[in-house]
């Protein structure tokens, strides 16, 4: 039950200058109450943390141009690698937006959460392929340089699907305690 006030004292524990410790993982879910400027606030101070490493925003009603702007957040983001939009009120448009994100620009994310919105599985799984491709190149390049890299176990995106092959799902609360944990199905 946050509201603008509350994202604006939030932002104050996302530095952007590294010279004090801040949030690394914020949980924001189900909080109807935040305003498109609290939203715009709080894009704001992601695209400018410097530790923030895991964002869940999964059952707010954002829509498209809240997911716009979180977009451009992420692609100015050097650390975000998680970002949950499950259940937000996202369509193909923010879809798009966040394709066109992952394709043209360099960024740490590696795990978009998309499920329960209205847009296509074309679309979410482009985006997975691109998370997943991004993240292929970073091995290979640790791998020439010849340290040694650990292989992410953490999916990229996984869309809901009848198939039986083997998944990693990621999955979050709402309420609560949040916490993230992987599941193979």
């Amino acid at each position: 039950m946050l509201g603008d006030e509350a994202v604006r004292l939030i932002c104050g524990m996302l530095p952007p200058d590294g010279a004090k410790s801040g949030l690394k993982e914020l949980t924001l879910s189900a909080n109807p109450a935040i305003s498109t400027q609290g939203w715009a606030r709080l894009a704001i101070a992601v695209a400018h943390s410097s530790q923030l490493r895991v964002l869940n925003l999964d059952y707010n009603p954002l829509g498209d141009q809240i997911a716009g702007m979180l977009a451009v957040a992420v692609a100015s983001s050097r650390t975000l690698e998680v970002l949950d939009l499950e259940g937000t009120g996202l369509t193909n448009q923010s879809a798009q937006v966040f394709l066109d994100m992952v394709e043209n620009y360099p960024t740490s994310l590696r795990v978009l959460v998309l499920s329960e919105n209205d847009i296509s599985p074309e679309l979410q799984q482009q985006i997975s392929d691109l998370l997943s491709e991004g993240e292929e190149e970073e091995d290979k390049e640790g791998e020439a340089r010849g340290s040694s890299v650990t292989p992410r176990e953490k999916p990229a995106w996984v869309p809901h699907s009848n198939s039986s092959s083997s998944q990693m799902v990621l999955m979050t609360t709402g309420l609560g305690e949040s916490f993230l944990a992987e599941t193979e199905m």
